[in-house]
């Protein structure tokens, strides 16, 4: 597969906001879910002015942050299985075979938690990608991921959660590891995580939603 014309989806879960990102209460206080769901808004818009992507869906129950995605240009689909995240993640690739049977291409799982999210840097992924069957980029803990994809005719089948990235390197999947795409590993959960995020440049929905000094920033 070309690495610079192959076609890929994205695929990008998202919780409900009123209960995601609980770790950061303390430091973004009651603007929380609506931080929750600036997080996913800016990591779908640099996933869309990727060059490599030429489609994303957003599962989520969330009516506002379906909103968000439909207007950006995703297709939405509701989070059915209710089972999880990998389950939403299968629902997602099933609804995207769904919408057109004969798409080809790489689908891509990403977290929704990439607020400073650079395309570039996503593209050096999906390029790197695209040379393997299955392949990772963990998150910058190390323990974690924050995409993993696959290229047909190998099986979409991601195992998110606890201690990922170990489950991923022993279902086969190969590590992209790059010193050049720390937004692509930058997740956030806690405060530390969101300074990081903030010094790197956060998109624009959730730098406009922060004051200057949270986390010392």
């Amino acid at each position: 597969m070309d690495a610079v014309s192959s076609p890929w989806s994205v695929i990008i879960p998202v919780k409900r906001p009123d209960v995601a990102k609980s770790r950061l209460a303390d430091a973004v206080g009651e603007v929380r879910p609506e931080l929750a769901r600036a997080f996913a808004a800016d990591t779908l818009t640099a996933v869309l002015a990727s060059t490599r992507v030429t489609s994303a869906v957003v599962v989520t129950d969330d009516p506002a942050v379906a909103a968000d995605a439909t207007t950006a240009g995703a297709l939405v689909v509701e989070d059915a299985p209710a089972a999880g995240l990998n389950a939403a993640l299968r629902h997602g690739a099933a609804a995207l075979v769904a919408q057109n049977a004969e798409r080809r291409g790489g689908l891509v799982a990403l977290a929704a938690d990439l607020p400073a999210l650079r395309s570039e840097e996503l593209d050096r992924c999906l390029d790197a990608a695209a040379d393997h069957p299955t392949s990772i980029v963990s998150d910058a803990a190390g323990t974690g991921t924050t995409m993993y994809a696959a290229v047909p005719p190998a099986d979409f089948q991601p195992l998110f959660g606890g201690r990922s990235r170990a489950a991923h390197r022993s279902a086969g999947a190969v590590e992209i590891d790059r010193a050049d795409v720390p937004s692509v590993r930058r997740d956030v959960d806690t405060a530390v995580d969101l300074w990081d995020a903030q010094r790197m440049g956060l998109g624009p929905r959730s730098a406009a939603l922060l004051n200057p000094r949270v986390c010392g920033a």
